[in-house]
């Protein structure tokens, strides 16, 4: 009797965790969905806010923060920052002091 006891409450307890982690996981759903549509809609910078500059740094066309925190590509480009001179380009375009010509 006593060991059915702690089933039980081991039941209940993986019970609560279950529903705890899925209102959790809808919570994060709802978030991303609210940043993905408010900063990439509006084109503006998530960490400051800032209207993004589009920049071509051949192969690849950005959008960059202009005050440095980050730079954005189109997703049909992804696949050229495998290749190396992709790869500089995209490190030229974000960074200010080399990105500013």
């Amino acid at each position: 009797m006593n060991s059915e006891k702690d089933r039980l409450g081991d039941k209940l307890h993986d019970v609560e965790k279950a529903r705890e982690d899925l209102f959790f996981a809808q919570r994060d759903r709802e978030l991303l969905e609210k940043l993905r549509a408010g900063s990439a809609a509006a084109g503006a910078c998530p960490t400051c806010g800032a209207a993004l500059e589009s920049r071509e740094e051949a192969p690849l066309r950005l959008r960059v923060c202009p005050a440095g925190h980050g730079g954005w590509i189109a997703t049909e480009d992804r696949c050229a920052l495998a290749e190396a001179g992709a790869a500089a380009a995209f490190d030229r375009a974000c960074d200010p002091a080399l990105g500013r010509r």
